[in-house]
């Protein structure tokens, strides 16, 4: 059988999205090789035609999940820029979904950093992907009204809302899930600007 010219890019766009998704809901360990290329219709000998390595895979993924994620972080529950409402509506926006029953129930569309900083740590390989997925997050979600030191700001911000979500993820009770989430939306919202 004859493949496009395409074929070989669009397979290896395949792999990477499906192993984002996984890797974002099952972690790394516990996405195989096998089942994820058994998932896509391709075999598991395939897989070296396109990656060295799983190891190779992770990073791909990471950035993969990275974009989407600073893509859907730079627009607010409109659809609009992020940037354009100086009053703060998108960042309450982000938070909002950020701390979201649906992002807790969906880690496989979601921000990969509850499920893979902690095993990227674990394992031994801090990826480069990760710094820059934190330096723009923490880069916007700073609010410079709030604090001198907005970067500081920033980090503390996604640390208690990657921590907020882990814990929603973890916990058994329903409603102590979505208290946790509630809690700390309450606590991360901007103050709005004085008149």
């Amino acid at each position: 059988m004859r493949y496009s010219s395409n074929h070989k890019a669009e397979t290896r766009q395949r792999i990477i999205g499906e192993a984002a998704r996984r890797f974002r809901k099952d972690g790394i360990e516990g996405t195989g090789l096998v089942p994820l290329m058994k998932a896509l219709g391709l075999t598991h000998g395939g897989f070296y035609a396109h990656f060295e390595s799983k190891d190779a895979l992770v990073q791909a993924s990471l950035e993969a999940a990275a974009e989407q994620m600073l893509e859907r972080w730079l627009l607010s529950g409109a659809g609009e820029p992020a940037a354009n409402d100086p009053a703060g509506a998108p960042l309450r926006a982000i938070i909002d979904w950020y701390l979201s029953p649906q992002h807790r129930d969906e880690p496989e569309e979601g921000c990969p950093l509850p499920t893979l900083a902690a095993e990227l740590g674990l394992r031994g390989q801090p990826s480069k992907t990760a710094d820059t997925m934190v330096a723009h997050l923490t880069a916007h979600l700073a609010d410079s009204r709030l604090a001198a030191d907005a970067g500081h700001e920033g980090i503390v911000a996604l640390a208690a809302m990657v921590g907020a979500l882990t814990l929603a993820r973890a916990v058994s009770d329903r409603d102590a899930s979505d208290g946790i989430l509630a809690a700390v939306r309450a606590a991360l919202q901007p103050v709005e600007p004085k008149t």
